[in-house]
């Protein structure tokens, strides 16, 4: 099932998208063309893991990390599927990072990788939009880079486990504009989501609707004011954003 959040005459709506429609809890159906969408789940944690592809670490120059680089982006990043990712003034290199996301189903601590994936309530598509500027070695991993407003874009919607891809063995392609830009399979994890559950929560209680973003692969490039980023998974579909140029601040 793809369960969604989007907001429609004035109120928020939960429901289900059966291929055409969405179809909210009390059986009123929208345009999924006429509907804001929203993000799939409201986190209290949204877990960002760095360089979890080889290939993007070797593409940045960097070492490939020994434990799961963990880093944290606010509430206030997340955006739904088709919003306006808002670019800095003055941004020098700004990027998308196609990821597979997960999201917890039940609050769990010290869960064990073998039985990690039974804490998932179903996977979603985010896009980890960074801007590198000011990423210097006392800013790793950089909220400066990674938690600005809007760089959050995530959904459509959340497909659970029933439906959804094999976690461990998925192809994410990112197109910009229409052309191809990168193109990773989540088979080179380096770290597999249950190893990375099982590292998490053993620093922190997981609850419901926190999101997992479990890295992106190798073929990352700037990006610019109107261009719309396109980001499909096999198996739960596509996620767009269009880049807007932000306020001064």
């Amino acid at each position: 099932m793809k369960l969604a959040r989007w907001a429609a005459e004035g109120r928020t709506v939960n429901g289900a998208f059966n291929g055409y429609e969405l179809v909210g809890t009390d059986d009123v159906r929208y345009n999924p063309e006429e509907v804001v969408w929203l993000p799939p789940s409201e986190p209290q944690k949204i877990i960002g893991i760095a360089l979890n592809f080889a290939d993007h670490a070797e593409e940045l120059n960097l070492a490939k990390p020994e434990l799961p680089a963990i880093f944290i982006k606010p509430s206030t990043s997340l955006i739904g599927h088709k919003g306006k990712v808002l670019m800095p003034p003055g941004s020098k290199y700004m990027h998308y990072e196609a990821e597979l996301v997960a999201i917890i189903g039940e609050r769990c601590r010290a869960v064990k990788a073998a039985h990690a994936l039974d804490v998932v309530a179903g996977y979603t598509i985010g896009n980890d939009i960074t801007v590198r500027d000011k990423i210097g070695k006392y800013f790793r991993p950089p909220l400066i880079a990674k938690g600005w407003d809007t760089f959050g874009p995530v959904g459509p919607y959340m497909v659970t486990p029933d439906e959804a891809p094999d976690p461990a063995n998925t192809t994410l392609r990112t197109f910009v504009n229409g052309q191809l830009r990168q193109e990773g399979n989540t088979r080179n994890l380096l770290f597999s989501l249950p190893e990375l559950i099982e590292h998490i929560s053993m620093i922190m209680t997981l609850e419901p609707g926190d999101q997992i973003w479990t890295g992106t692969p190798k073929g990352i490039s700037h990006i610019y004011p109107g261009d719309i980023i396109r980001i499909e998974i096999d198996g739960i579909g596509a996620l767009e954003s269009e880049i807007v140029l932000g306020p001064e601040l």
